[in-house]
């Protein structure tokens, strides 16, 4: 049994990695090496334990990611955002019978260990601050909000915060931010400073 089948609600997650990278020069970003590892892996080994299911929202060749179910956007969505890849990951969650979706994006390697318990305790949607800012990819939907997310999406939306608007903010501590975002090639060397340090 799975650390999300013991609490309560069913929950499930995404880890959203349709960004393009281009602070890294344009690479894949889920695909970048941090410690011998790609950064999907490190978040995947985060998350994983906490859920009872785990896929990942991203474009092209699938079998990169395996053993992870991959999410692709549909046509009429490619290219629109993480708001376009969390209502994908909304419909999955549906089929799989979950309650609550966990999203996450795929350059945070440091995310907490009790995310889930912690992002549920108040109960429905929540989303993740810390050090004064707030993470709107980082949130716990509850599944029966796909539809009023995919109405707004046709509306236009593209923001992944204008989808909770009442959402519970949880704020954590950690060194480094639990929420860190890899985004360039300095952010990569001091994050691997950081678990090298943290394995001596």
């Amino acid at each position: 049994m799975t650390a999300g089948e013991e609490v309560g609600p069913r929950v499930v997650a995404v880890i959203l990695a349709g960004g393009q990278g281009r602070r890294m020069g344009g690479v894949d970003k889920a695909m970048v090496m941090l410690a011998g590892r790609p950064l999907f892996a490190h978040v995947a080994a985060r998350i994983g334990p906490q859920v009872a299911g785990l896929a990942i929202s991203a474009n092209g060749a699938a079998v990169r990611f395996a053993p992870i179910h991959v999410l692709p956007d549909p046509p009429q969505r490619q290219g629109e955002g993480p708001l376009a890849g969390l209502l994908s990951a909304l419909d999955w969650a549906a089929e799989q019978g979950a309650d609550m979706l966990l999203s996450v994006p795929v350059d945070t390697p440091f995310l907490p260990r009790d995310l889930v318990a912690r992002l549920g305790a108040p109960g429905g949607a929540a989303y993740a601050a810390s050090a004064g800012r707030d993470h709107p990819s980082v949130a716990l939907c509850p599944v029966m909000e796909r539809a009023r997310i995919a109405e707004l999406f046709a509306s236009g939306e593209r923001r992944l915060r204008a989808a909770f608007p009442e959402a519970t903010r949880v704020a954590f501590e950690g060194s480094p931010d639990p929420f860190t975002n890899l985004n360039t090639p300095e952010d990569l060397a001091t994050a691997a400073a950081h678990l090298a340090e943290a394995t001596r």
